[in-house]
This record gives C-alpha cells, structure tokens and sequence, in this order.
C-alpha cells in the first residue's frame, strides 16, 4: 500500500542565480517554506513575529484591555499590530507607541514616531505621546547579522540592555518588560539586573520562534520603580 503525498505541500527550492549568495538563498528557502510566514500573509500580519507575540500573550496576559503600551524597533509592525488589537487602541480603550529609526506604514490605533530611541530625550517623547507612563514596553529588536555567533549575541544584546534601560525611564509601577535575547553567556548579565528591578522574570520561547534559532523572550513583570 503506498501513502498518498498529494495533499503534502512541495517544499519550495531556490535556485542559486547570479549575484544570490548560499545564505541569501538558504534564507529565502526557509522563508517560502514557512508556515508562519504564509499565515501572516494570508491573515494580514506584516511579519511571522505577529504570532510569537500573540502566544506569549495568550499564555501570560501580557496585553490587556486599555493597556499603554511601548513597541520598540516596530517597524514593519507585526507586533505592534497584535498589541493594537488586544488592547483595544483602534477603540480608543488602549493606547499604542511604536518607535523606529526606520519608516513604518500606518497601524489602526497606533501612534508612530520615528526616532532613536537611545536619544536621552526619547523617554520625554514617548511619555508624551502616551500622556503618561506606560504599562507595557515591548522589544523584538535585533541588530543587522553578521554571521559570527559572538558578534551578533553581542550586538543583540546591548540593544536588550538599552530597552531595559527606556523601560525603566517610562514603565508605571507593576508594569511589564518584553524583549527578546539570544542564548549565549551575557543574557544572565540583564537577566540578574531585571530580577533586581520586577518582581518576577522569566525566559519565554513561543512556538513560533524557530526550532533552530538561539533566541528567547525575557518577559519581566511588576516593575518596582524608585
């Protein structure tokens, strides 16, 4: 008896063509071979990161109704999209911040601001924008890869390291931190600093995150500020 594989999606191959280097092509294989990647598309989300945020929430309730909340790095707008959403910005219950140094196409419900966010007058703005302190501060930022391990873990780390330190400028007592690490040595360094400012904090990994990928999600509740 044979199994029939008609109903199995083909995996899609990428042709190494003129001027497409292994890595470029291996990406772009693994992106057309994503489920996430063709939900988002189908469901109107501007990137697969959408959903990591949407399980992560799902299982801690990190977004509630008429919550403030910070995106940084938002740009294209997947989580800042999700966060729209489950706080009911497009209502006029929540609000939403996203904050990028690139431009980002509008959100329903959501106040874009293009800057730095390591400008020592971001936290002022962002407050402003708000008309307040905020509840939530989400980061799913990541530097530009470079392929060298250390490097990169490096790099992402001092962003993480960055956003706790706006986090702790514009979060309300009992608020919440987000924002994604990379496995690899220093994580404890911010992990130890975090568990000095929030009550709890945790490592998160949603299933969305890819199996092979190094990243994780340090969420941090109950801020205790001075």
């Amino acid at each position: 008896m044979t199994r029939d594989d008609s109903r199995r999606p083909l995996k899609v191959q990428v042709r190494a063509g003129r001027g497409r280097t292994l890595s470029s092509k291996l990406w772009l294989e693994r992106q057309l071979n994503d489920p996430y990647v063709a939900r988002a598309r189908r469901e109107g989300f501007r990137s697969r990161a959408a959903y990591k945020l949407m399980e992560i929430d799902d299982k801690h309730g990190l977004l509630r109704l008429s919550a403030c909340v910070v995106d940084l790095g938002a740009a294209p707008g997947g989580w800042s999209q999700v966060a729209a959403t489950r706080v009911g910005a497009g209502e006029g219950r929540g609000k939403v911040v996203a904050i990028d140094l690139l431009e980002m196409m509008p959100v329903p419900g959501v106040e874009f601001a293009q800057l730095d966010f390591l400008d020592p007058a971001a936290p002022d703005a962002i407050k402003s924008l708000l008309g307040g302190a905020a509840d939530v501060v989400l980061s799913d930022m990541a530097a530009n890869a470079t392929g060298h391990r250390p490097t990169d873990h490096l790099k992402i780390m001092a962003l993480a390291e960055a956003a706790a330190d706006l986090a702790h400028e514009v979060l309300k007592p009992g608020g919440a931190f987000l924002c994604k690490v990379l496995q690899g040595g220093t994580e404890a360094t911010l992990l130890a600093r975090l568990k000095q400012e929030f009550a709890s904090v945790k490592h998160v990994k949603p299933a969305a995150s890819r199996a092979d990928s190094s990243e994780l999600y340090l969420l941090a509740r109950g801020f205790r500020a001075r």
